[in-house]
């Protein structure tokens, strides 16, 4: 049990060996819970036909919902993107699920992501804005420039996500880029 545990990202032999030991010491359904929504998730989990974001239909929530905006794109790496993006309330747009970014030293090129699919879309739809919101990285970065070298001759909006100094942070420890960023995106106050 620890050493699958440990497999999971961020699970180191310590944490394992704690989540294995309170394993042991849980009532035997909450285990046994765990174990069925574990084995479930392969067989009831796929990806949205239309935006790649995880669902157990066809479609997922988002591109379900009618109330949602479908004039705006928000392009992120990971469903998992999606999700915080989400919880913030403040996007009402669609999404579109890349599958991870650009990285030639871990052989992820454009041909493993979801960038065909995307340009399928943006050619069949009347999306007005394109947001990419790929994390603020190297790959990230190589991706969102990648991308928006394929959007442009389409002459649709993009945009990036603003980058700078997150609320309550401490200017001497803030690293060079992201104070850099947050000088040059710097808006009247």
């Amino acid at each position: 049990m620890i050493s699958e545990l440990c497999k999971l990202p961020s699970i180191g032999r310590k944490t394992a060996q704690r989540l294995a030991f309170h394993l042991l010491k849980a009532p035997e359904e909450d285990a046994r819970a765990l174990a069925q929504a574990i084995g479930e998730l392969q067989d009831l989990i796929r990806f949205c036909r239309d935006c790649f974001n995880l669902s157990d239909a066809e479609l997922c929530p988002v591109c379900t919902d009618p109330r949602r905006d479908r004039s705006v794109l928000c392009i992120v790496e990971e469903a998992s993107n999606l999700i915080a993006i989400e919880r913030t309330g403040s996007f009402q747009g669609l999404y579109h699920v890349l599958g991870g970014a650009l990285s030639p030293l871990k052989d992820i090129g454009p041909e493993r992501l979801h960038i065909r699919e995307l340009m399928e879309r943006l050619g069949s739809s009347e999306f007005q804005e394109i947001i990419l919101a790929t994390n603020p990285d190297v790959e990230g970065e190589a991706t969102a420039v990648y991308l928006s070298r394929l959007i442009q001759p389409l002459g649709l909006r993009t945009t990036r996500l603003a980058q700078g100094l997150p609320a309550g942070s401490d200017l001497e420890y803030t690293d060079d880029l992201t104070l850099t960023r947050a000088l040059e995106g710097r808006r009247s106050y």
